[in-house]
């Protein structure tokens, strides 16, 4: 189709910069502005259902609402300063469920993971002697900081009893020297208490346990200092060592998850200003517009923090991304209402009616964008983990306090801040270089795909079905490390523990007694023994420790089997180390190994064979309750089935989606248009997770749950365009091609706004929050390709389908 023969006259001054009067331009689009209003009100069922004329009640007003707003600013500071940071690693898992509630169970009864410390010392000279000394030394003062409550290093191992004597300690307080001591080395390096649990089998990686008050661990002030004491006595008596040391274990990961939550808070609330201010100030050129277009999100991501902060909300690394998704939601709409409102200026209308019938044009759009949104996250609720319907629930919020902050603050602001409107329309409607560049090319997308309709809607059909065959083949995954900064010591040092020592990651069998047995009852001992030897054998998992592990070595080392002799040195240990074990009213035990941290799919055959082993035990033992719990059974068990669940969830969100778009639109036609801009860009972001072999993670699913909602922005500004472009006696492809050159520009710039905001969690050290922004912002872009290529000519052949089959054939107008 000759796209210059269907033109308006206004537009061809953009497009292709023939000499039109200005009076008559100015007139022309007056014209139009005027034909839009009558269309509304025409048409008049909104499809907002009239919520967009929540924004014109500040205009009646705006210094009034400017007040209030500033008391709304006051409130959200306060809310802001109660919001706590949620760093909980088995936060994902959060659920109703037995095996959850099991595992919070054994973390009561057990506090030991929860509240370990794990210092990991490697080097080739480990065992040299001076080292050692060192070694010894640090140990000594990590016992005496402030907030350990107890210590397990190699140094806790004892020799061999002597009858009716206390072991003695394997170290002697003065180490011997020459040939001695390389014979005292190879006696360390075989000590079946510490060999491969506390000292690799090579002799050059050496863990020590540190285990933390509970005050400490919940205190992040107290945390952080005594960690880091535990970090300068580390340095301190290491010194000239060569030896290299790292932390790890459940409280500095969490130490670090909530530096980086911090620190990636004020990272994304800059970069989001920049990016928004930027932009503005590049295409509108004005201080004004600028304030206009990019205050009114900024305010709603404060007011949303403090209404979060209020409600009592906790940031974590899902809702850490909270402030660029109001960023994102809240300027794409305000965006758009600056645009309209700006055009209408430019067209000769009053500050005052030009943000007004901005409101009314444009508004219903914003407000049909926002519930989209509101159903992505809506759609969270169907998880069963409580931290991401958390999150649901918290971007629900968001999305309402965006919407009402966009409608109502932008036309304010315009109102307030725009001066000498006649002198700013002379000056636009001549140059107005950044725009225009923007038009041009809206219009020459716009002409080329509605010329072939058809061609381009079938091959928009098999890309999509193409696609969408290679997201169906997405596996689920899931680790621990993706969710620790990996650019800190913790994730460092669980690698070497999984290289030297089996694993860092705490897999344990709980076994509970029935009424009746006690601890030290032949049955009872006799069950931990059979659990603890099938662990043992359980491809894996290695490093398992329990009660079974002093019995063995008293029968080894001092030739006893004897209960009361177990049971004396029970009460010899720490009480720290015994509640590892065993709990305090002995009417359970827990067997403790540890696995790699891999992949969720590596660990459930593990975790499924090794309780499939344990059938036996239990069916021998009637009565006493097995279970194989920890976080990293948990994780293995539950993260696929919780993903899975999720990706279906986003697949009915499609069909919702539609539904609710064409009921708002009262069209099928609509309804349909809209399918396949709303998939491809999540089926594109799933092919490009198949190729880089990444699979479906938490992250990754959620972001695609939200940016689909997102991503309909355009579509939906575009359909409600062209719906006010469809006026009788208006042919199909005209209305199309104004309709993307009016809405266009502003998709664009506010889609780079989306991608930057979304973009800036890349400088996360957080794994799962630079996946979920780069996708996110991947999904943003594609979203805006589907826009172009994809909406254009599927709403062309379905208009022309639609007046086809109601015998319309010559009728002029859209069916929208």
């Amino acid at each position: 189709m000759p796209g210059d023969a269907t033109l308006s006259h206004s537009c061809r001054e953009v497009w292709l910069g023939q000499a039109i009067d200005r009076t008559e331009l100015r007139m022309l689009d007056r014209n139009v502005n005027d034909a839009e209003v009558a269309e509304i009100k025409r048409r008049r069922v909104s499809i907002a259902f009239g919520l967009e004329r929540l924004g014109l009640i500040p205009l009646r007003a705006p210094v009034v609402s400017c007040i209030i707003l500033l008391a709304l600013i006051v409130g959200a500071v306060f809310g802001i300063e109660r919001i706590k940071i949620d760093d909980s690693l088995s936060q994902l898992f959060r659920s109703d469920t037995k095996e959850f509630k099991q595992y919070e169970e054994v973390t009561k009864r057990f506090p030991s993971t929860e509240f370990d410390v794990l210092m990991v010392v490697e080097g080739k000279e480990l065992l040299a002697r001076d080292n050692l000394e060192k070694l010894r030394d640090t140990v000594t003062d990590l016992q005496l900081i402030d907030g350990v409550r107890g210590l397990i290093s190699l140094f806790s191992a004892r020799q061999a009893p002597e009858p009716g004597k206390l072991p003695a300690a394997l170290f002697p307080p003065d180490l011997p020297e020459g040939e001695a001591y390389d014979r005292f080395v190879q006696t360390v390096k075989t000590n079946e208490i510490i060999r491969g649990k506390l000292l690799s089998e090579d002799g050059t990686l050496a863990l020590v346990v540190l285990s933390l008050d509970p005050k400490v661990v919940a205190d992040n002030a107290r945390l952080r200092a005594t960690i880091g004491e535990i970090r300068k006595v580390m340095a301190d008596d290491l010194d000239g060592s060569g030896l290299s040391r790292q932390l790890s274990g459940v409280p500095v990961m969490q130490l670090e998850i909530r530096n980086a939550v911090e620190r990636d808070g004020l990272i994304y609330n800059v970069a989001g200003i920049l990016a928004g201010c930027i932009i503005a100030i590049l295409f509108f050129r004005k201080i004004s517009f600028m304030v206009v277009a990019a205050f009114p999100p900024l305010l709603a991501i404060l007011l949303a923090l403090g209404v979060l902060g209020w409600a009592g909300f906790s940031l974590n690394m899902f809702l850490n991304v909270m402030t660029p998704l109001i960023m994102v939601i809240s300027f794409s709409d305000s965006m758009q209402l600056t645009f309209a409102a700006r055009d209408r200026l430019i067209a000769g209308e009053d500050k005052y009616t030009a943000f007004k019938n901005a409101v009314l044009v444009v508004g219903p759009a914003c407000v049909l964008t926002h519930a989209t949104a509101g159903i992505s996250f809506i759609a969270l609720q169907f998880s069963s983990s409580d931290l991401i319907r958390a999150f649901g629930e918290a971007g629900l919020l968001a999305t309402v306090l965006a919407l009402v902050a966009v409608l109502t603050l932008v036309p304010v602001f315009g109102v307030l801040l725009v001066r000498h409107e006649e002198a700013f329309a002379a000056k636009f409607q001549s140059a107005d270089l950044g725009v225009n560049a923007l038009r041009r090319f809206c219009a020459f997308i716009a002409v080329r795909m509605v010329g072939r309709p058809g061609l381009f809607s079938l091959l928009a059909v098999l890309v999509v079905g193409g696609l969408a065959v290679i997201y169906a083949n997405l596996e689920p995954r899931y680790r621990l490390a993706d969710q620790v900064p990996d650019k800190e010591q913790a994730v460092q040092a669980s690698d070497r523990l999984d290289a030297k020592l089996t694993g860092a990651n705490p897999i344990d069998v709980l076994i509970e007694f029935p009424k009746g047995q006690s601890l030290y009852s032949p049955e009872s001992l006799q069950i931990i023994a059979q659990v603890h030897a099938t662990i043992e054998k359980q491809a894996g998992v290695g490093n398992v420790w329990s009660l079974e592990t002093l019995r063995r070595w008293l029968a080894e080392k001092a030739h006893t089997t004897s209960v009361d002799t177990l049971k004396e040195y029970v009460d010899l240990l720490p009480q720290n180390l015994v509640r590892r074990f065993i709990s305090e009213d002995q009417t359970a035990v827990v067997v403790s190994g540890r696995v790699p941290d891999l992949d969720s799919s590596a660990i459930l055959p593990v975790v499924q064979k090794l309780d499939h082993a344990l059938d036996a035990v239990r069916a021998a033992h009637p009565g006493y309750e097995v279970a194989v719990t920890g976080l990293s059974a948990i994780a293995a068990r539950n993260s696929a089935d919780m993903i899975s669940k999720l990706n279906h969830g986003l697949t009915i969100e499609f069909a919702l989606v539609a539904i609710f778009i064409g009921l708002a639109f009262r069209s099928v036609v609509v309804m349909l248009a809209c399918i396949l801009p709303g998939i491809f860009p999540v089926v594109l972001s799933g092919t490009l997770l198949w190729l880089m072999g990444e699979g479906l993670q938490f992250a990754s699913v959620v972001a695609l749950t939200v940016s689909f909602g997102l991503g309909l922005s355009a579509t939906i500004h575009f359909l409600n365009r062209l719906r006010l472009e469809s006026p009788p006696g208006v042919s199909a492809a005209h209305a199309v091609e104004r309709a993307t050159v009016l809405v266009g520009p502003a998709l664009i710039l506010t889609t780079v706004v989306l991608a930057c905001g979304l973009g800036v969690t890349v400088f996360s050290d957080l794994p799962s929050l630079r996946l979920f922004g780069w996708l996110s912002a991947f999904a943003m872009v594609a979203a805006l390709i589907a826009d172009l290529f994809i909406l254009r000519p599927t709403a062309m052949w379905l208009i022309a389908t639609a007046q086809r089959l109601r015998g319309g054939r010559h009728r002029a107008g859209p069916v929208v």
